[in-house]
């Protein structure tokens, strides 16, 4: 019984901090919804692909993962977790350090079509600061990702 308190007490004051290892998306998981990203885009068309990705539901949004699309002319043109960037200048996407993201991304894919970001991001179910990886690909008028927290 004192376990059960301890750990409902454990839960109450830090919980927050607490993220079992099916919270978060590894990864392998975030190169598999890009694979599925790519393959719907050329499927559907980028109209309906974007408005896909920025409406945030499976399967381009699960747990911490989701994809970020970057136009051409650097503007956001989607976002399954900050549908409100979208239209906005890349260069509203930062790291927890101020690295401007949006040109890191773009020129991830610069000398070939796909590519990768390290960065340090702060993760919304534990608020630390935390090292993510993103696999980037270049499709049709856009550049697109998706980004894992990467303990290591």
């Amino acid at each position: 019984m004192r376990l059960c308190y301890a750990l409902v007490a454990v839960c109450l004051i830090g919980g927050h901090h607490l993220v079992w290892a099916g919270d978060r998306g590894t990864p392998a998981e975030a190169k598999a919804m890009l694979q599925k990203a790519v393959t719907h885009y050329s499927a559907v068309g980028r109209k309906q692909a974007l408005a896909d990705f920025t409406a945030g539901k499976s399967p381009f949004r699960d747990r911490d993962l989701y994809v970020v699309c970057i136009s051409n002319d650097h503007r956001v043109s989607a976002s399954g977790g900050f549908p409100h960037y979208v239209g906005m200048m890349s260069d509203v996407l930062k790291d927890a350090s101020s690295k401007p993201l949006g040109r890191a991304i773009v020129e991830s894919v610069s000398t070939k079509s796909q590519g990768t970001v390290s960065y340090l991001m702060t993760n919304p179910l534990t608020g630390d600061t935390e090292p993510k990886l993103l696999f980037a690909e270049k499709i049709g008028e856009d550049v697109c990702g998706v980004g894992a927290y990467n303990p290591g």
